[in-house]
């Protein structure tokens, strides 16, 4: 039987993107300008800038959605199961994940690290986490690899008992991880980041699961890059999606 691997970190690439700045710039001014806005692409300058950087603003704190919508990026992801359940309740994106059904799982499996806060404090909606005890650290590890390894080796045995694959995957925890790639534009990016991140100075607090924060934070860091100056208006409107 393959050895089983156990990870504590989730894996988030950018696949391909079609996001600018620019993207949102060209949908706010054709309400005003029609197709001078072609004409406005090919200007540049300190003025420019301001003046785009200003739009831009306007639009994320007057909460005008619609230009944010004119681009489109792809992630591949790999997370546990439970971490994807908490991904397609945002129904403004698009998904496909490997299949169960179609091939043979493979087994690696999500456990806790030593930094993950284990103990949670206050009543659901308003509260927080804390670490655990050293024991408690080593009993979550300990369980949670033992139930894993007992798992897999029953979906083993009934895939060598010519069981198929959709039947015998009913036995493996949602711990195992899976793979995906989720395609979204920048205002569902932001709709996302405002409910899985948790950040001081937002407008609404958010209190996500840890390990989808975990995926949050690294599509976080490439939208940064494609698209800063609707990163920086995101995040000075209190990181609400407009």
């Amino acid at each position: 039987m393959t050895e089983i691997q156990f990870r504590s970190d989730v894996t988030v690439e950018l696949v391909r993107s079609s996001a600018q700045d620019a993207d949102v710039l060209f949908a706010a001014r054709v309400s005003t300008q029609g197709e001078q806005t072609l004409e406005s692409a090919m200007q540049s300058g300190a003025e420019v800038e301001k003046r785009d950087k200003g739009l831009i603003n306007y639009l994320m704190r007057d909460r005008h959605g619609s230009p944010f919508e004119h681009n489109s990026m792809t992630f591949y992801v790999q997370a546990p199961i439970f971490v994807f359940r908490e991904f397609m309740r945002h129904r403004i994106a698009s998904y496909n994940e490997e299949s169960g059904r179609y091939r043979e799982l493979q087994p690696v499996f999500y456990v806790p690290g030593p930094e993950r806060k284990l103990v949670q404090v206050g009543k659901p909606g308003a509260y927080d986490f804390e670490d655990g005890t050293v024991e408690q650290t080593a009993l979550v590890v300990q369980e949670t690899q033992a139930i894993t390894r007992a798992a897999y080796e029953s979906y083993q045995r009934m895939l060598e008992a010519g069981v198929a694959r959709e039947v015998a995957r009913i036995v493996l925890p949602v711990n195992i991880y899976s793979s995906m790639y989720v395609t979204m534009n920048s205002r569902s990016l932001m709709n996302f980041l405002s409910l899985r991140t948790k950040r001081e100075g937002t407008h609404f607090p958010s209190f996500p699961q840890r390990e989808i924060e975990m995926c949050a934070e690294k599509m976080e860091d490439f939208w940064a890059k494609l698209m800063p100056l609707s990163y920086e208006s995101f995040n000075e409107n209190g990181r609400v999606a407009p």
